[in-house]
């Protein structure tokens, strides 16, 4: 195992990496507390799981998911696992790590590959603060004038789906995820990786009670779409309006039929038949698309 690297240029510490959860102490920064280090399977991995929402820290892993955080909000960095190869790369992160007092470890493959719970961690690891979810009327408030677009996700659960849906919302230019008040959906290492950096570009909001989130939307001009396998109108041929939220259902169950009647409009993706539908994440890119070309039209 590499020797790790502090800010400074010091020795300080051993060479042994800490396992995860078990970290060492690092400049300016009291010892975390110790959990667990056993990583279970990635989709069902604690680091994966809704319940992170209330922890301050996330462990991101992929060099997108970490740039766009080093460069959007650097301060949320708190600690950084890299291997020896990536150090040319990193060389701003490195150095600006240096100058903050952040902690950062040169570790082996296999290390970096167990702090992740991840093979695809792409050389880097990285520990970051959390962004709180917005509010709604937050997000409404800020919300600049023209043409908007939203994503409603009722139970969409799969870190990798999410991580899909949040990078085809920051390429297409969508606001923001709204994710109802009692959603467990949080953002996750797999789903930062999978978003390669559209995290950072979309804001969670969490929204009250239904009534009046649906309220609080109409009120700014938004109106809801349902997006259904059946019954829906055809999202080629329908009138987009410019100021639109799109409401998607869990992989598999759907959304609330209650929620889908409240909505204004119900959209459907026409296809050959040959398959029901399409999963959630590939539904979205192509709702986001026909919103995009319909808002710049």
């Amino acid at each position: 195992m590499t020797k790790p690297r502090w800010p400074g240029g010091g020795g300080r510490g051993g060479s042994r990496v800490p396992a995860p959860g078990r970290d060492a102490p690092w400049p300016g920064r009291a010892r975390p507390a110790a959990t667990s280090a056993a990583p279970a399977p990635r989709d069902a991995a604690p680091q994966d799981g809704p319940e992170l929402e209330d922890r301050r820290e996330l462990r991101l892993y992929g060099r997108n998911a970490v740039d766009a955080v080093f460069a959007r909000r650097p301060e949320a960095i708190r600690k950084v696992y890299l291997l020896e190869a990536r150090i040319p790369q990193l060389q701003p992160l490195l150095k600006w790590c240096a100058a903050n007092r952040v902690g950062y470890r040169v570790v082996a493959e296999d290390d970096l590959r167990r702090l992740a719970a991840s093979a695809h961690h792409e050389g880097i690891v990285a520990d970051v603060l959390r962004e709180t979810p917005l509010s709604l009327g937050a997000w409404l408030q800020a919300l600049p004038d023209g043409p908007q677009c939203a994503l409603w996700l009722d139970g969409v659960g799969n870190p990798h789906n999410l991580g899909a849906i949040l990078r085809s919302a920051a390429h297409f230019g969508a606001g923001a995820v709204l994710l109802p008040k009692g959603s467990p959906l949080a953002l996750s290492g797999a789903a930062a990786r999978v978003a390669e950096g559209g995290a950072e570009a979309v804001p969670f909001v969490r929204l009250g009670r239904e009534d009046n989130a649906l309220a609080q939307l109409r009120s700014a001009g938004f109106q809801l779409a349902a997006t259904v396998v059946r019954g829906g109108d055809d999202l080629f041929a329908a009138r987009l309006p410019g100021r639109l939220v799109y409401v998607l259902g869990a992989e598999g169950e759907g959304m609330d039929p209650a929620l889908a009647s409240a909505c204004d409009l119900r959209l459907g993706i026409p296809g050959s038949g040959a398959v029901e539908s399409l999963n959630v994440a590939a539904a979205t890119a192509v709702l986001l698309a026909a919103w995009r070309q319909t808002a710049s039209s």
